[in-house]
């Protein structure tokens, strides 16, 4: 709001200057002067007899759009004609949300002889794929990929837009976000529609994990955000063998960007990547050092599974960072999670929720990792994990 003085009706009573609480009003002469610091509070405003002050309403928000046109999008993100776990996940979680808005589903598929990757997204969810084929999308860059998405977004209109919370995802989804001059929620981990207003509802951790906020984008198109990897689920059984596939011809890319792509260093992967395994043997602090985490790659490997850490196992230089599951690590959502001398702090619960079977072992009965374990063993992991181990090969013959 702000103050108004109409000088005309002033008659420099003085009696404003008194009753303001931060002295921002004074007289110079008659005339009334407002200093820096007024908050339009009012107090001045129910002194005046004379009706010379008054506060002016301010600007209202500017109306909601149109809904646009299309309903909702998932960046389908891939490497090397292979697609990455959270696109099909997202696809999922979209089909969900398309019900409740009436709405269809499409991939956005970006990158050089790509097209043949369709069918995979019509089965895990998609009506439609939108394709941009281009040699300036064959590797990753953010300039080419977010004038790609930019373009398409502003041609066809989609009303809600989601990515993974990948490298891929957070290096560029931003920038698209600021060029369509919308809003955008990072690493969500629940998703829900106000169907009256059209809303998405876009949940994820804040202030450590201690809390769970809801953001909405209110005003802009299109609503987006991006969702960790390994919480939401792949549908269940295949939606489509085909769809409408869409050929996008892009304008963006004729003049080169400033970056230039130059090669990949392949990185040193994990046996099984955390984001694939169906069981997950994870350490934490309790372990005490790092020639311990033999014991849980002995029992990964007799489950068919991988190794998991705790950030304080990770940050103790324990086991590499790619083993790190958590708020500030992986999301991840195994049939069977173990929990091997893990407390259970809310940063690493947050990463370990959408588990299906979740055993811990821990010597301290009043650990919080109990409270959301399906089988809790309290005592010694040196004793119970090496006894697990034995009575699997014993079993095994």
């Amino acid at each position: 709001m702000t103050l108004i003085v109409y000088s005309e009706k002033c008659t420099g009573c003085g009696a404003c200057v008194e009753a303001c609480p931060f002295g921002v009003l004074s007289l110079e002469g008659e005339r009334l002067v407002i200093g820096e610091g007024c908050t339009a509070c009012g107090a001045c405003v129910e002194v005046c007899e004379a009706g010379a002050l008054a506060l002016a309403e301010a600007e209202g928000p500017s109306p909601r759009p149109e809904v646009p046109p299309d309903g909702i999008w998932v960046f389908a993100e891939q490497r090397h004609g292979r697609l990455a776990p959270v696109t099909l996940e997202l696809l999922g979680e979209a089909r969900r949300l398309a019900g409740e808005l009436a709405v269809p589903v499409a991939g956005v598929l970006l990158g050089d002889r790509v097209a043949e990757l369709a069918p995979e997204l019509f089965r895990a969810g998609a009506d439609k794929v939108y394709v941009a084929e281009h040699p300036a999308l064959a590797e990753f860059v953010e300039g080419p990929f977010t004038a790609a998405l930019t373009e398409m977004a502003a041609r066809f209109r989609p009303e809600i837009l989601l990515a993974g919370a990948t490298y891929v995802g957070r290096a560029f989804i931003p920038q698209v976000a600021a060029a369509l001059r919308t809003g955008l929620t990072a690493d969500c981990t629940a998703f829900a529609i106000d169907r009256e207003r059209r809303l998405l509802l876009q949940t994820r951790p804040a202030f450590g994990g201690n809390i769970m906020a809801t953001i909405i984008t209110p005003r802009t198109y299109p609503q987006m955000a991006t969702a960790r990897p390994g919480v939401f689920r792949r549908l269940a059984e295949p939606y489509a063998d085909a769809g409408q596939v869409v050929p996008v011809e892009l304008s963006s890319l004729q003049e080169p960007g400033p970056c230039t792509f130059v090669g990949t260093v392949e990185e040193v992967r994990e046996r099984l990547p955390l984001s694939e395994a169906e069981v997950i043997v994870a350490g934490g602090r309790g372990l005490k050092e790092a020639r311990h985490f033999r014991l849980l790659e002995e029992l990964a490997e007799l489950l068919g599974g991988a190794v998991g850490a705790t950030r304080a196992a990770v940050d103790a230089g324990w086991i590499p960072y790619s083993h790190q599951i958590g708020q500030t690590g992986k999301t991840v959502a195994p049939k069977l999670y173990i929990a091997v001398g893990i407390s259970g702090a809310v940063q690493h619960l947050a990463g370990i929720q959408s588990s299906d079977f979740i055993v811990a072992i821990n010597k301290d009965p009043d650990a919080p990792i109990f409270k959301v374990a399906d089988i809790g063993l309290v005592g010694d992991l040196f004793e119970i994990v090496p006894a697990l181990i034995a009575a699997i090969r014993r079993d095994r013959g």
